[in-house]
């Protein structure tokens, strides 16, 4: 697999271990239909990540995985069902006031997907981000202005005065996915939950955004989850790699370890499926069997035993447990037991 390798030094080693925020035993339920055809569809379950200062944790997984719901659920634009976030230390409540909300959402903001509906097409580029600061009351009217030619400039839009007037249909995709990335770092954020953020951009701009997102890492102090379904991004941009399948996390690691040595067999799935430049970027054939179960009728046992190549019959019987296989990396799969392959 293609790896544009990023190096990290002793002191970027020490700063990211100190835990910024911690998820623990995430579940996202929807409700779906009325009465008695009523299901629950079962999006995230239990899901356990935490994210140092100035890390990347990239969230992998296929579509239908539940790793955009984590991230929404972290950022509250989804309440949890059950679990724990917490921020600094302190427990974020399931519910919260206006007020509470505002004041964490100063210390976890997001950027979308989709670059242009994420913009408001009526607001100018200057409306956008100023927004942020007068809601958040951070600078006054003149300091506001002046903050957004700074974010502007930083982002690599400059010189600022070009973009500030301007609609995001009169911005190329490129550009519209910088004024999201200034907006959401507007407030100063430590956390940024970032959702598939290059996914819908020109693959010959996909690289600069990734490396904008990692300066202003360093610059800011801030740390990322890195939501993608694409294995080489999630190398290039992660200090760690988080696998999902079906709401659960299957496998999670250093991105290294994660991608140059996957242990569950979905994660062999993925780094199968990806594309390589040394077979003319196109991925391996692979023969696999089985269906994505459905998220209202989930399994007992593991959720990917009808399309794994090694299921055993233990597999249906119950959902296995994390086990360490090195350090830092672990996995949910029967194949190993006190981080041995059986």
């Amino acid at each position: 697999m293609m790896k544009l390798v990023r190096k990290m030094d002793t002191e970027q080693i020490e700063t990211k271990n100190k835990t910024v925020v911690e998820i623990e035993k995430l579940v996202k339920e929807f409700r779906i239909g009325r009465f008695t055809h009523a299901r629950v569809v079962h999006a995230v379950n239990g899901i356990d990540i935490d994210i140092g200062k100035k890390e990347v944790v990239g969230l992998v997984g296929e579509s239908g995985s539940g790793k955009t719901t984590v991230a929404r659920v972290v950022a509250r634009l989804y309440e949890p069902t059950s679990g724990r976030i917490i921020l600094n230390g302190r427990e974020i409540p399931k519910r919260m006031n206006r007020k509470a909300l505002l004041d964490y959402r100063k210390h976890v903001q997001m950027i979308f997907q989709d670059p242009f509906s994420s913009l408001n097409p009526l607001h100018t580029v200057g409306y956008t981000l100023e927004r942020p600061l007068k809601v958040h009351e951070i600078v006054d009217g003149n300091g506001r202005k002046e903050r957004v030619k700074e974010l502007l400039e930083i982002c690599g839009l400059a010189p600022a005065e070009k973009y500030i007037d301007k609609y995001p249909y009169e911005l190329s995709g490129g550009e519209r996915q910088r004024v999201g990335i200034a907006r959401a770092l507007a407030v100063r954020p430590q956390l940024i939950l970032a959702d598939e953020p290059t996914s819908m951009l020109d693959v010959s701009i996909r690289l600069d955004i990734m490396n904008l997102m990692l300066d202003l890492k360093e610059r800011e102090d801030i740390s990322y989850l890195f939501i993608t379904h694409d294995l080489a991004a999630a190398h290039y941009m992660s200090d760690r790699i988080a696998i999902m399948y079906a709401g659960h996390l299957v496998e999670i690691g250093p991105a290294d370890e994660v991608i140059n040595e996957p242990k569950h067999p979905y994660t062999q799935l993925l780094r199968k499926a990806a594309p390589k430049p040394e077979s003319g970027l196109k991925p391996e054939e692979i023969d696999i069997g089985g269906e994505v179960p459905d998220l209202t009728e989930l399994p007992s046992g593991c959720p990917f035993e009808p399309r794994c190549p090694f299921a055993k019959p233990k597999c249906r019987e119950k959902l296995p447990d994390m086990v360490k296989v090195s350090e830092g990396h672990f996995v949910r799969c029967v194949l190993y037991s006190g981080g041995e392959l059986q």
